[in-house]
């Protein structure tokens, strides 16, 4: 568990711990009179046999729930409604409303949404939900995965986080000014902004281990540019909604991210967009892996932790010993990877070499 430290030198708490982060930007949005709404959209893989059974052979070989795509497809989803069913139940039983669940573009793959709410409940709504959907996988004799990318002949997880600010019942990014057939407000335009602007430099909390980055591929669901769109799913960041649903869809974090990192750098990229009035990029149009006038995010680990650790920005917004803290951990991270003797490895070189 990371937990806060003390600062020898004033004898005030410095925050470390994940939850403190994302308390801290929720105190600055108050501060300017925000309330910050939120929903994690996650997405999983259940296979047959146990968790116990996966580990035993170290996670080889895994039997999916199900065998062809079955992305909205009823018949493939309802197959593990035995598991998927008690997730929707114990969810709701514990106070936690469920909007939906549906197959995924996997083979075995999931998808469950909650219903959105105040950002911090939110996260721990989203810590939740993981710990119910093992435990349950547990209990049925089933393993369960909330991976980035579990295998490379499938498709990745992701945790699509949906944001927008509010001020007593109304929702802040709502207006009358038109960017293509979008009607939004200034706070909307700076917020998306500032959250695509510091995107790049806060990509560790979105993608956090050596596995998160295999997501990322081109024509995959997940995204490789930077880049703005009205509904369009091969894009960074997607806009939906109208009015009081209008909100900004982030399509860069995984499913394997921590949600209250994830949120932090959300939120206090969107906040420095509002106070320093930072205009989002031209909205774009079209297929956004072909693009190549536009900002990719980071392509690996290594890359993106450079990036982390050097911003002046992610300095300010964290404080330099939380941003150290969590560059040396990534960084830990990435070494042991590097050191790491992988099955692809062996396959290509054990005969060939």
């Amino acid at each position: 568990m990371i937990c806060d430290v003390t600062d020898e030198s004033t004898h005030k708490p410095v925050p470390l711990a994940p939850r403190s982060l994302l308390r801290a930007q929720l105190d600055q949005a108050a501060e300017q009179g925000f309330a910050v709404m939120a929903a994690s959209e996650l997405e999983y893989y259940l296979f047959d046999g146990s968790l116990t059974e996966a580990a035993r052979n170290d996670y080889r070989d895994l039997e999916a729930a199900g065998w062809y795509l079955e992305d909205y497809h009823i018949l493939q989803a309802t197959r593990r409604e035995d598991y998927h069913g008690a997730l929707r139940r114990q969810l709701a039983a514990s106070g936690i409303p469920v909007e939906s669940t549906k197959g995924e573009w996997g083979q075995g793959q999931h998808e469950i949404n909650i219903q959105y709410c105040d950002a911090m409940e939110m996260a721990d709504r989203h810590v939740l939900l993981k710990q119910m959907a093992k435990e349950i996988a547990l209990q049925q004799q089933l393993s369960v995965t909330f991976m980035a990318k579990y295998h490379e002949q499938q498709a990745g997880s992701s945790c699509h986080v949906h944001l927008s600010l509010w001020n007593d019942a109304t929702n802040a990014f709502a207006g009358d000014q038109a960017i293509g057939d979008i009607n939004c407000s200034d706070i909307f335009r700076w917020f998306l902004g500032g959250w695509i602007a510091h995107a790049a430099e806060f990509m560790p909390f979105y993608a956090p281990n050596v596995n998160s980055y295999k997501r990322y591929q081109s024509g995959s669901w997940a995204p490789t540019s930077l880049a703005w769109s009205r509904d369009n799913r091969t894009a960074g960041f997607r806009v939906v909604g109208s009015g009081n649903s209008l909100r900004i869809e982030c399509r860069m974090p995984g499913a394997d991210c921590n949600p209250y990192l994830a949120y932090t750098a959300a939120i206090a990229s969107g906040l420095d967009g509002i106070a320093n009035q930072l205009e989002p990029p031209d909205i774009f149009d079209g297929n956004a892996y072909d693009a190549t006038e536009v900002p990719r995010a980071p392509a690996e680990l290594g890359e993106a932790i450079e990036l982390f650790a050097g911003s002046q920005f992610v300095g300010q917004v964290l404080g330099e010993d939380a941003q150290q803290h969590y560059s040396h951990f990534f960084e830990t991270e990435r070494i042991a990877f590097q050191a790491a003797v992988t099955d692809w490895e062996r396959r290509r070189y054990f005969e060939r070499i």
